[in-house]
């Protein structure tokens, strides 16, 4: 199955994926801390795919001239 942008991740994908573990993903979707959608149905969360790009596109920095 290839991944298309409904496809829907598990939060362990996704934390691997961003390099978190699950136990904060959970914290950021209670606390609202960063804008990152998601899909509940019962206690199942999962995330979209097209969702967790862009969330990854609007977190990129720029490098500054004087950083290292």
């Amino acid at each position: 199955m290839s991944a298309t942008p409904k496809t829907l991740l598990t939060p362990k994908d996704v934390a691997d994926r961003l390099g978190v573990s699950t136990t904060t993903l959970s914290t950021w979707r209670c606390t609202k801390r960063y804008p990152l959608p998601y899909v509940k149905v019962g206690r199942l969360v999962r995330y979209r795919l097209a969702d967790v790009e862009d969330f990854e596109l609007n977190r990129l920095q720029e490098m500054a001239a004087n950083d290292n």
